[in-house]
This record gives structure tokens, C-alpha cells and sequence, in this order.
């Protein structure tokens, strides 16, 4: 009557609907990353959960493995803490107390530089200058910087919702895949959403639990080799790079970063050494352990990874830069089904002859 054709109106409340729901996704963002990271928290028990499932009596149900692997998971982290956490939070304090006093004392004028740094010796003239300009205010920024990190582990969300929630996840997560199979009615589009949804269950499960194992892999070699090779505060500089790796491209890249800083602040001559460690291990990782474990369902190009990251930054910062990866393997597995599925269909309606 108005001029309006259906299909034409059909489309443009779709795209409204879509508009609405990303508005509204990003309205409530901090509830739906505390979910998200309860589903990853999730996938990284599962193998544990399965494990220890095959091993209770079948007359009990999965919540008893589950709870099994919760006990053993608190007591677990109860006593990494205790190891860890006392010489961490004492490196600490010691790095804040005196970065800003060796940052003052340092001369790089008199100082020994390697021959391919001499080149260079101005810029670094330069920025020590800078810094020793501004050492008053380092301590602040560091003590602001741990007040945040210290508000944002240490938040409601974050540390008792994301277990709790990763609970029902692991305890009811077939009730829930097989619920939203059921609103469709058999067919193309079942199969289409069935083949999506196991296609991100095996992603998801080989990304988080690679993550996982390459930090594991980063704080154990890292801290080995810088308290062989005498880097200062060792334990602190592996545990942040461990917990970097979580960070697509950058992390690992800023954990670099932070530790030739801080070693050539203390005042480590050993430079060269560490640039060659972290070569090493980066092609050792990059190249053998990574692929391993990751396995063929996060392959991208790394100029896509690296605008994921980038992006993500933008669009949700830290949160963003994690996320970037899995929402664009997500996106990668919803493409690739759907044309499959198009190409399946197209071919059933060919001509046999």
C-alpha cells in the first residue's frame, strides 16, 4: 500500500534486529565477558572433568567428578599461591622501590654498551634522561597500575561468578546445546547450526587449552632460565609473561618488552643473551608448540590476528585483545560452514545430466 515491498521490509527488520542486539550486547558487555570467560574457563576443565569421570563409579552422576575437580582445583591453586605469590608480591615491592632510584643512578654515558647498540647510544642517552627527568612519578604510576590490576582480578565477576557460572556450563552444557537445537525444525538450517556449533566446540576447546599450556610452558622456562641466568626479579618477569601469552601478538611482544627494560635498569649487562633466548624460544613456540597444540582449527594468517588485536584494543581493550582471536576464528567457522552449506544445496538442485 505504502510502496513498501515485503522482502525489501523483511530485510531492513533483520538488519534492525542485529543492530539491536549488538547495541544491546555492548550495553551489558560486562556481564556478557564474565560469561564468555566462565564458557572458556569451562573448556579449560573439560579434559579434566572427563578424565576424572572415567573413573567414577557409574552409579554417580558428572557433578561428582566435577566437584572432585573443583576441590583439587582450589587446593591446587591454594598452593601456587603460596609458592609463588609471597616471592612475587616481595619482587614487587622491591622493583617499585627501586626502579625509580637506579633509573636516577644510571650514567649510560660511562655505560658498556654492545657494539650494535653503540649506533644507538644517543636515542637511549635520551630516553634515560627522560626518565630520570620523571622519576619521581614512576612510583605512583606503578602503584596506581598494581591498584588496578589488584581491582580487576580481585572483582566480584571475576573471581567468584566466572567458576560458578563454568559449573553449570560443564554441568549442563548438552542441555543447553541440544535445547537451542530443538527450536529448529529438521533439516538444511538444523544441520547448518548443528555442524556450527560442533565445529566452535572443538575450536574453543583446542584454543583455550593451548593458551593455557603455552602459559604454563612461558612461566616455567622463563623463570628456569632467568634465575640460572641471573635476571632480576625472575619470578616476577616469568609470571607476567606467562600471563601476557594470554594476549594475541602483543603480549608476548610487551613481556619482551618489560623484562629488557627492567634487567637493563638493574643494571644486566647480559643483554644479547636474553635477545637471543627470547629468539629462540619464540621460533621454538611459534613454530613447533604452538601448531601442536592448537592443531588446524585456529589457522589465520597473522595479518588477520594482528588486525583482530589491534581492533579488539579499540573496540573492548584488554578484554578486546583476548577476545579478538576466538571471535575471529568464530566468524572464520560460521563462513566456512555456511558456504559449504550453500554449495551442498546448490549442488543437490543440478541437473543430473
Amino acid at each position: 500500500m505504502l510502496g513498501i515491498q515485503a522482502h525489501a521490509a523483511r530485510v531492513a527488520w533483520t538488519i534492525f534486529l542485529v543492530a539491536l542486539a549488538i547495541a544491546t550486547a555492548y550495553l551489558i558487555r560486562r556481564t556478557v565477558l564474565i560469561f564468555i570467560l566462565a564458557l572458556f574457563f569451562a573448556y579449560m576443565l573439560t579434559p579434566l572433568v572427563d578424565l576424572v569421570y572415567r573413573f567414577v563409579p557409574p552409579r554417580f552422576s558428572r557433578t561428582l567428578a566435577l566437584a572432585i575437580v573443583y576441590i583439587v582445583l582450589i587446593g591446587a591453586l591454594s598452593a601456587a599461591g603460596f609458592a609463588l605469590g609471597s616471592r612475587i608480591a616481595d619482587e614487587t615491592s622491591a622493583l617499585a622501590k627501586k626502579l625509580p632510584q637506579t633509573v636516577d643512578n644510571i650514567r649510560v654515558e660511562d655505560m658498556r654498551l654492545p657494539r650494535w647498540l653503540e649506533p644507538a647510544r644517543v636515542k637511549i642517552v635520551d630516553g634515560i634522561s627522560s626518565l630520570q627527568t620523571g622519576g619521581e612519578h614512576i612510583l605512583p604510576v606503578l602503584r596506581s597500575i598494581g591498584q588496578k590490576l589488584l581491582s580487576f582480578a580481585g572483582n566480584l565477576g571475576f573471581a567468584v561468578l566466572v567458576p560458578i557460572l563454568a559449573f553449570f556450563f560443564l554441568k549442563d552444557g548438552t542441555l543447553i546445546r541440544d535445547t537451542l537445537l530443538n527450536q529448529l525444525n529438521e533439516g538444511p538450517p538444523r544441520k547448518l547450526v548443528e555442524g556450527i556449533l560442533s565445529d566452535i566446540h572443538v575450536l574453543l576447546g583446542q584454543y583455550i587449552r593451548a593458551l593455557v599450556l603455552l602459559s604454563l610452558a612461558t612461566l616455567a622456562v622463563y623463570s628456569i632460565f632467568f634465575s640460572i641466568a641471573g635476571v632480576p626479579y625472575s619470578v616476577l618477569m616469568g609470571s607476567l609473561c606467562a600471563m601476557l601469552e594470554f594476549i594475541p601478538v602483543l603480549g608476548p611482544l610487551l613481556g619482551v618488552i618489560v623484562v629488557l627494560v627492567v634487567s637493563l635498569a638493574a643494571g644486566y649487562n647480559s643483554v644479547l643473551m636474553l635477545l637471543i633466548f627470547f629468539g629462540v624460544y619464540r621460533l621454538f613456540q611459534d613454530y613447533v608448540l604452538q601448531p601442536y597444540l592448537m592443531s588446524s582449527g585456529v589457522e589465520m594468517h597473522p595479518l588477520i590476528v594482528l588486525f583482530g588485536a589491534l581492533a579488539g584494543e579499540q573496540i573492548g581493550g584488554v578484554a578486546g585483545l583476548f577476545l579478538s582471536v576466538p571471535v575471529l576464528a568464530t566468524l572464520r567457522v560460521i563462513y566456512v560452514r555456511a558456504l559449504r552449506s550453500r554449495q551442498i544445496s546448490g549442488e543437490a538442485v543440478q541437473p543430473l545430466a
